[in-house]
């Protein structure tokens, strides 16, 4: 266990969502002590896997005991996305940097007063993108890419597509006033990594769309398929998200990243390689030698270490605040836009 993060104690306010496990997992791993959960959830499966996991973490009844404890560093948070902000922003009014789940913000209104306070106090809002924070083969690729591997980048292609399994889902899931839409929740990840890997500061939303296609149940107005084309003067991407993947499909999607460069690409296959390769990690890569696959699964993550150092030393070297809202501005942006042009459609 690193001790980079020794020293940090933080606290859990929203387990909604799975996403939690690997927060607080990444957490502790790197040597941080958690002081305990609210137990409040909208999803009782959530909570027992989360007392399963951690049989060891103390449940606390009422948020104010984690808000109000001086001792505390950090709130870490994985709530219905549309509470989120005030959560973030409870924390940082006590004192405490914030990590949540994507997205952290579902509404430019939350946005806002989320930047307003992280600039008043001077706390950490930030977000753990897991499909690139979490995922050994996108952080070898960005490695790879920022050391010249396929020359100066110039597209990222993301597909993020995912398995409803709308039957264990809770009802907040398919209302877009509690999630944001589809391109503020999962394209959030793939906003994120074109500005990765292309080492962009800003990009402009030139096409956006969301719709719901099939026969897909409860709710036939949940968006179960978006996509977005970004822009910078030296740049493109384009990102498709989508809640199709089959249930033959042996894991919850096909997550897929392309990078073009002017020297060569690369392609990473994050959770599977369909007919091919077992396991998951596999980064594809073509330059001027030839071809060649990376098993990049036992490449070792550095998102929570390098976090649980920027808390204990007040720096950026994780990510930039400006990076986190970054991405938040570019979601909101794209939904907006798509929202627009389906009424008129």
């Amino acid at each position: 266990m690193s001790a980079v993060g020794r020293g940090i104690r933080f606290g859990v306010i929203g387990i909604d969502h799975r996403h939690i496990y690997d927060l607080i997992q990444g957490l502790l791993d790197v040597g941080a002590t958690c002081a305990g959960y609210v137990e409040h959830t909208s999803d009782p499966k959530v909570l027992a896997g989360l007392q399963e996991r951690f049989a060891q973490l103390p449940a606390l009844a009422r948020p104010e005991v984690l808000l109000e404890d001086p001792q505390i560093d950090l709130i870490v948070c994985a709530a219905i996305p549309a509470q989120r902000a005030d959560i973030a922003i409870a924390a940082m009014r006590h004192g405490k940097d914030v990590l949540v789940d994507k997205p952290g913000v579902t509404t430019a209104e939350q946005l806002l007063r989320v930047q307003e306070v992280a600039a008043q106090t001077g706390r950490m809002f930030s977000i753990c993108f897991s499909e690139r924070h979490i995922v050994p083969a996108v952080q070898e690729a960005l490695k790879m890419v920022r050391a010249g591997a396929i020359g100066t980048p110039i597209q990222t292609l993301g597909m993020g597509p995912h398995r409803l399994n709308a039957a264990i889902r809770p009802d907040w899931f398919f209302e877009a006033s509690q999630f944001g839409g589809i391109l503020v929740d999962i394209a959030s990840h793939q906003i994120d990594q074109f500005l990765a890997f292309t080492d962009s500061t800003d990009a402009q939303v030139v096409h956006s769309h969301v719709g719901h296609y099939g026969n897909q149940l409860p709710n036939p107005e949940f968006e179960n398929f978006g996509e977005i084309i970004l822009q910078t003067p030296a740049h493109r991407g384009y990102v498709r998200v989508d809640w199709f993947t089959p249930d033959g499909m042996p894991t919850w999607g096909d997550g897929r990243l392309f990078v073009l460069g002017t020297s060569g690409s690369i392609e990473i296959r994050k959770y599977i390689d369909i007919e091919g390769r077992t396991g998951t990690n596999h980064l594809f890569l073509a330059d001027g030698q030839g071809t060649r696959h990376i098993d990049c699964s036992a490449q070792p993550l550095d998102f929570f270490q390098q976090f649980a150092a920027d808390v204990a030393e007040r720096s950026e070297t994780c990510m930039t605040q400006a990076h986190v809202f970054k991405v938040c501005e570019l979601a909101l942006q794209a939904q907006s836009l798509a929202m627009k042009r389906k009424a008129l459609s």
